[in-house]
């Protein structure tokens, strides 16, 4: 059942990752795109490895619901997604920078 907040969040997820993907238009050199890539990538495992996390968490206290598997299974997910996001896009405002002056 862990695996039911990634399936519910996964539309959300391509979204903001589209959003990561498409914006800034340019420059879209091979660079960025690899590392779009391996950015994306990484979201998505560490938000895998959160969800299972928040879920053992879940099941750990016994005195919460069993809905609170699933809520803090969703919280860390989304928080290990935004949160390699949020570290990415300054770092790739920086690359962009770098490469436009090429």
């Amino acid at each position: 059942m862990a695996w039911l907040s990634l399936i519910l969040f996964l539309p959300w997820f391509a979204l903001l990752g589209a959003l990561y993907w498409f914006y800034p238009r340019t420059p879209r050199p091979l660079a960025r795109r690899a590392f779009d890539t391996a950015t994306l990538l990484l979201s998505l495992v560490l938000s895998i490895l959160g969800m299972h996390w928040g879920y053992r968490m879940g099941v750990a206290d016994s005195g919460s619901g069993p809905i609170w598997r699933q809520v803090l299974a969703v919280l860390y997910a989304y928080g290990a997604f935004l949160a390699v996001l949020a570290l990415a896009v300054p770092l790739r405002m920086r690359l962009l920078e770098r490469w436009r002056a090429r």
